[in-house]
């Protein structure tokens, strides 16, 4: 796994989208894989609080047949948190400050969710 790889895919996401403060990318066991983080952030705690909500959400999804989840975002009265599925075996979680374009976050992590999941697995990415 190119540890490397999948850190500056996190950056360049944080640098494209105004308002992002910290990324991380998790196992769904919730042990830290890769961090971005821009502040004193724990990705360790970070990672598993995500992996463990993300976990909750996805139960949900499939309890009230709402598909394969896709994503989770809480808002808080700082920012908000975005956790993203990566594949099946992974998440990203993005934490944003009150400037964050959530729409605009969904739309750009897209494209980098693809490229994460290809450098965890090692395969070429589609339509890259």
């Amino acid at each position: 796994m190119d540890h490397e790889a999948l850190t500056r895919e996190m950056r360049d996401l944080r640098e494209r989208v105004p308002g992002i403060t910290d990324t991380a990318l998790a196992a769904a066991d919730g042990l830290l894989i890769a961090a971005d983080t821009a502040h004193p952030v724990e990705p360790e705690t970070l990672a598993a609080l995500a992996a463990a909500g993300l976990g909750l959400a996805r139960r949900t999804a499939e309890a009230t047949a709402r598909g394969t989840l896709r994503r989770t975002v809480t808002y808080g009265s700082h920012g908000c948190a975005a956790f993203y599925a990566v594949g099946d075996t992974a998440l990203m979680v993005v934490l944003g400050d009150e400037g964050l374009d959530v729409d605009g976050l969904h739309r750009a992590a897209q494209p980098a969710l693809r490229r994460l999941d290809a450098i965890l697995t090692e395969k070429a990415p589609e339509g890259v």
